[in-house]
């Protein structure tokens, strides 16, 4: 990307946004487009082609969306399928209708199969159903990537998937009902520690494994494969690492400075017993996480103190 171009990032508020908006003033990319959902409606059609036939930009992130823990995608499942093809299918016309060079599209690891083989590789996609509880997400997410796909095979575009897996860090979710693990964790080993609880209950064995990646580095990953990778095939963006539940609530534990005792609640679900992304397309093309676990959830629960928690 030519550092002058037009780059549009839709949803620059959010995790990853922030964090790519972030990457890219250090960058020296200086011809930045933003826009706060109060100025620029991505639901609406009409709003996202004005803007898009005003602006003109050269290059697109779309990492606006409709995103939550379980208990949201539970309780809203209808908000999470609309919102979520509205804005993406918003944005992707109008990037080809306007000429835009490239166009970089977030899919989910949850588009995967509830059952697949561990770790994922990308031509896993479609091979069973998603995880039941975020379907309407996944299904929105998979008719994205199959859109991108769709315009550049008829259209000629330039549009890129990636396939990011947890993703956390500074200005995540911290809210009770729509925050992911992380956050969550942080949340709960605060409000013990505040209150002196004695003990903090988490749900399940503690042994499922999961994988997680600090979002300043899938927006350095986003960054280089703007600049390198140009096929229509998804590719999965993570660590290559895993942690057990159990491990992770040791190391938000230890950030925390929390002294009590975790205790698991082993009649709650656990889920299924690994999820986790194949990164070796990712390494081939010469790119790897730096961002430690440990270190990457010190700087997030640095961050929730200065900007959520000592106001709770």
């Amino acid at each position: 990307m030519e550092k002058e171009a037009k780059i549009y990032i839709a949803g620059h508020s959010g995790l990853i946004g922030t964090a790519l908006l972030s990457r890219l003033k250090a960058q020296g990319y200086v011809n930045l487009l933003v826009r706060p959902h109060a100025e620029l409606d991505l639901l609406r059609q009409t709003d996202a082609e004005d803007f898009f036939k005003k602006e003109k930009p050269d290059y697109v992130i779309i990492a606006a969306a409709r995103v939550g823990g379980i208990q949201a995608n539970i309780s809203r499942p209808a908000q999470f399928i609309y919102e979520n093809l509205m804005i993406q299918n918003n944005i992707i016309h109008a990037a080809y209708k306007y000429g835009v060079k490239k166009l970089l599209f977030f899919g989910s690891a949850c588009t995967y199969p509830y059952r697949s083989p561990q770790p994922m590789k990308e031509e896993y996609l479609l091979t069973g159903k998603p995880e039941p509880t975020n379907e309407q997400y996944a299904v929105a997410k998979i008719a994205g990537t199959k859109m991108c796909q769709a315009y550049n095979k008829q259209y000629g575009t330039n549009f890129i998937t990636v396939v990011p897996t947890n993703t956390y860090g500074p200005n995540d979710n911290f809210d009770p009902e729509d925050s992911h693990v992380i956050p969550a964790m942080i949340m709960r080993f605060q409000r013990a520690k505040m209150n002196k609880h004695g003990s903090v209950t988490i749900w399940g064995s503690g042994k499922p494994r999961r994988e997680f990646i600090f979002a300043d580095d899938v927006a350095d990953a986003c960054l280089f494969l703007m600049r390198v990778y140009n096929d229509s095939e998804i590719i999965n963006v993570s660590t290559g690492e895993d942690i057990s539940i159990k491990d992770l609530a040791l190391l938000v534990k230890a950030a925390v400075g929390y002294d009590g005792k975790i205790v698991f609640d082993k009649t709650k679900p656990d889920g299924i017993a690994r999820k986790t992304l194949d990164v070796s397309r990712l390494r081939k093309l010469g790119w790897q996480a730096k961002t430690g676990l440990a270190e990457g959830i010190e700087k997030t629960y640095r961050w929730h103190l200065e900007h959520i928690g000592n106001k709770r």
